[in-house]
């Protein structure tokens, strides 16, 4: 007798009323049904080859991470009822409501065909059983409520987590700030120079040009443009103005980089051209730079990123300027970037005192510094990551005491459609 095709297994599993989601052995999606898709608006074709918790963020929790543990060390099918966790994935109601699931899920090892491990996930909606009982609908509209609230603080949170991004920028700008207004004053103190230069040529040659009235011949003019160097002063005097052009051209640039920089205000997402964001980063912090490393731009060819242009500025300027501490006497930054796929990476590589394993594992915790009092908050690698994850991105570092450290950011060059507004859960 011929068997039955998989595809009807397929049909039968795409009818069921439960979520089942198929992961391989690092845990990357292959597959699920379409109540996965329906019920979290996600498109299982961009998901397959992705790693579960980087489509299903609200997932990466010490609960899951217990889950996979157990599931994979000891090979045991865990369950976990939805009285002792929240939902693992947000998913929402029947008939598209936003309410809290009451969500039970069983996650459990298995071999495929072929002898590879892989899991399965499997998400009960337990709502429909809980309104049978006055004290589980009860617990539900308490859960509902909660949600609510604590939906109310994530709000608050995120404006203040943009508060503490501005201030960190502020922050980073004052440090510069000394290293900026040496930048500046650079170029004018020697176009000052300059102007004074002119104004004593300026005097000689309206002289010259008021002798042309009481010379008493040529020999005269000829013998004071002789006594006033009139030769030497036509030649400087080209020079200081070009010199000064090119003075005040550089101070136009700082004070342009600053303000491109400084977008306090900018929180939308547009296409953007990253190389010029990342000269413009190279610009505010050049002083920070210039003793210490030399600046080597490797840049790749990159399309537009949609991103908050001022935003990855800070996360640039936190790498360089935390690459220029590494180095303890004269070393190379290289800024590179590049692309893979919808991807475009920025590239920041050192040749410093580089991080230990110990240290390398709390680089992201907020407040945490190895540099001394009054070098730094200690907030700017753990906001460039809050930054980063913002951008559904992620950041690589790799580092060899001694050697140095590189810090890869991943960035989308379009960032994912945003899930559509829901109403607000009932009271």
């Amino acid at each position: 007798m011929d068997s039955y095709p998989v595809n009807l297994l397929d049909a039968f599993i795409d009818q069921i009323d439960l979520g089942i989601i198929v992961l391989d052995d690092q845990l990357r999606i292959c597959h699920w049904n379409s109540f996965i898709s329906q019920r979290s608006g996600k498109n299982l074709q961009q998901a397959q080859g992705r790693d579960f918790v980087e489509v299903f963020p609200e997932a990466n929790g010490e609960h899951f991470v217990k889950v996979i543990e157990l599931a994979r060390e000891r090979a045991k099918h865990v369950y976990s009822h939805w009285l002792d966790n929240l939902p693992l994935v947000e998913l929402s109601g029947d008939c598209g409501e936003h309410v809290r699931q009451l969500q039970s899920t069983l996650f459990f090892p298995f071999k495929a065909a072929n002898g590879e491990r892989h899991f399965g996930l499997v998400m009960y909606d337990t709502s429909a059983i809980a309104k049978t009982s006055e004290h589980l609908e009860a617990a539900l509209k308490a859960l509902n409520r909660k949600q609510s609230e604590q939906e109310q603080l994530l709000r608050k949170l995120e404006t203040a987590n943009s508060q503490l991004l501005q201030s960190e920028k502020l922050a980073a700008i004052g440090q510069l700030a000394a290293g900026v207004a040496h930048e500046i004053n650079n170029p004018i103190g020697y176009v000052f120079s300059n102007l004074k230069t002119l104004d004593g040529y300026v005097r000689d040659l309206l002289k010259i040009a008021d002798a042309v009235d009481s010379a008493a011949d040529l020999d005269e003019l000829r013998q004071l443009k002789r006594n006033l160097e009139y030769d030497y002063i036509r030649g400087d005097v080209e020079a200081l103005v070009n010199e000064s052009e090119d003075g005040i051209d550089r101070v136009k640039r700082i004070i342009s980089a600053l303000k491109d920089f400084s977008h306090i205000e900018e929180e939308e997402f547009r296409p953007a051209d990253l190389h010029r964001g990342l000269d413009t980063t190279l610009n505010v912090v050049n002083n920070e730079l210039k003793y210490k490393a030399e600046v080597v731009k490797e840049y790749g060819v990159l399309a537009e990123v949609e991103c908050i242009p001022s935003q990855i500025n800070q996360v640039v300027m936190n790498l360089l300027v935390n690459a220029a501490h590494a180095i303890e006497q004269f070393g190379r930054i290289t800024l590179r970037t590049g692309g893979a796929d919808d991807w475009a990476w920025i590239e920041v590589e050192d040749t410093g005192k580089g991080i230990d394993a110990k240290t390398l594992n709390r680089i992201f915790e907020p407040f945490f510094t190895t540099k001394p009092v009054g070098k730094g908050t200690g907030l700017g690698l753990a906001l460039s990551y809050s930054i980063v994850q913002k951008h559904n991105g992620r950041i690589e570092v790799d580092s060899t005491p001694g050697l140095g450290t590189r810090f890869r950011v991943w960035l989308p060059v379009r960032q994912p459609a945003p899930a559509p507004q829901q109403d607000a859960p009932p009271a």
